[in-house]
């Protein structure tokens, strides 16, 4: 996992036993975890009695590290070895390294469902329905005789039903199918690999 300085900094000092003791070590660690799968802001989350002894600066800057470390473990989906290593790589001792892991661990399908949630997915196409109508004339010209296309997406996002409703001549639709065509066979090739 590649983290910038700050993180690597903070990491560090949480990592050194003359920093975060037997005690404040475990209590930043379920502070970390805890404020990111709280459901709101608690500008309390590190008056923690086992922290109150610790320069507030440096406990901000290791909590700061500690949760940017947790929420790129998970995006990346990191497993314990790849934790292990990267923070041994940051003098983290085994027993440290071990009360992390099982930390993760215990949070980590919790914080995956957060980072999920969070972002714009696209829609999920249900389903379409085409009509074709006619258009004979407009306010300008008398006569326009040109066929068009009704189009009715029904999609999902996020369990949210919603329409999408667009027109388009045949030369159009002609070219929405061909593209179409072309992604289907782009994702079919990509599922054999």
């Amino acid at each position: 996992m590649e983290l910038s300085e700050s993180v690597q900094r903070g990491l560090q000092s949480l990592a050194d036993p003359s920093v975060f003791d037997h005690t404040s070590f475990p209590a930043l660690l379920d502070v970390s975890f805890r404020s990111l799968l709280s459901s709101h802001a608690d500008r309390g989350v590190l008056d923690q009695s086992e922290l109150k002894q610790l320069d507030q600066i440096l406990l901000k800057q290791s909590h700061t590290a500690a949760t940017t470390f947790i929420l790129e473990a998970v995006k990346q989906n990191a497993d314990k070895s790849t934790i292990s290593s990267c923070l041994e790589e940051l003098t983290f001792s085994a027993e440290r390294i071990e009360i992390f892991c099982s930390t993760y661990q215990k949070h980590k399908k919790e914080l995956e469902h957060l980072l999920a949630s969070i972002g714009r997915q696209p829609p999920h196409v249900n389903d379409v329905s085409w009509r074709l109508q006619y258009h004979m004339k407009n306010g300008q010209v008398d006569k326009v005789n040109e066929p068009f296309y009704l189009i009715s997406m029904n999609t999902e996002s996020k369990g949210i039903p919603e329409d999408i409703n667009f027109t388009c001549t045949m030369e159009q639709l002609q070219d929405l199918v061909g593209k179409l065509k072309d992604a289907a066979k782009s994702v079919e090739k990509a599922s054999q690999m």
